[in-house]
């Protein structure tokens, strides 16, 4: 089981922001140049115009080289973790929409406790490996907890599902978007959600990831406090906040 666990997520984003895993524990913001690194986790084929990431302290930032004049100024007297609020994301949208792009989601990382749960439930439960989970894709009911379809470069590992008869109520599944590092999604049908299954779920899934030695993490938006509380209540805990662009369509920005 994976014990040293920020060390190891540290060293994955590392990778993906071309920085040494250090940086991220350092008082100064640190500005690097976009890589593609083959070991990244793979959200996108090519590099982002920007990304930034924090564990609380300072700020890493990626970004394209154009960029980097503006952003040496931005940073300037700022605690890296204040960068992510809304007064200071307006400033920087603005200067991206200069190059064609805009700031997309803001992810809220969750990192877990070293310490198996080993929770106990009444709940029907059936285990659903890699070649069961095909017959799901394509159902948008479980679109938190699948990808869309099997994809090879961060493929779904496994799933859990809680069961009323042979009619699903919930399912947690995880994708390995890094060989050490498996992201935990969760849905639970409307008629089944309020009764604590998506914690147990969760839960469940957590400890069998450690068991077969990855890391289990997971994410999701400021807002969305289900899914925070999910996560508290399945012991993980808040651990970093990442945020990318994307393109922008609307060419009237892109002056």
């Amino acid at each position: 089981m994976i014990t040293n666990i920020y060390e190891t997520v540290r060293q994955q984003l590392s990778l993906e922001f071309n920085c040494a895993p250090e940086d991220f524990l350092k008082d100064e913001n640190i500005i690097t140049t976009p890589i593609l690194h083959e070991k990244r986790r793979k959200f996108s084929e090519k590099p982002f115009f920007l990304q930034m990431a924090t564990f609380g302290k300072n700020t890493v930032i990626s970004a394209d080289e154009r960029i980097h004049p503006w952003l040496k100024e931005w940073i300037k007297e700022k605690e890296g973790f204040w960068l992510f609020e809304q007064h200071n994301f307006y400033e920087l949208e603005k200067e991206l929409r200069r190059y064609g792009y805009k700031m997309a989601l803001t992810h809220h990382m969750f990192l877990p406790r070293p310490e198996l749960m080993d929770i106990k439930t009444d709940l029907k439960i059936r285990w659903l490996e890699q070649e069961d989970i095909l017959a799901y894709y394509g159902r948008e009911e479980f679109s938190n907890a699948l990808c869309d379809r099997f994809r090879p470069d961060r493929p779904d590992m496994l799933a859990v599902v809680a069961l009323d008869g042979e009619d699903i109520r919930g399912m947690a599944g995880c994708s390995a978007d890094s060989p050490e590092m498996w992201q935990i999604g969760i849905d639970v049908l409307p008629q089944y959600r309020g009764r604590g299954i998506a914690k147990i779920l969760v839960s469940i899934l957590r400890d069998e990831v450690f068991r077969r030695g990855a890391l289990p993490y997971y994410g999701t938006s400021l807002s969305n406090l289900g899914s925070w509380k999910t996560a508290l209540g399945s012991g993980f805990s808040p651990a970093w906040v990442e945020v990318e662009t994307r393109e922008d369509k609307d060419e009237s920005f892109a002056k």
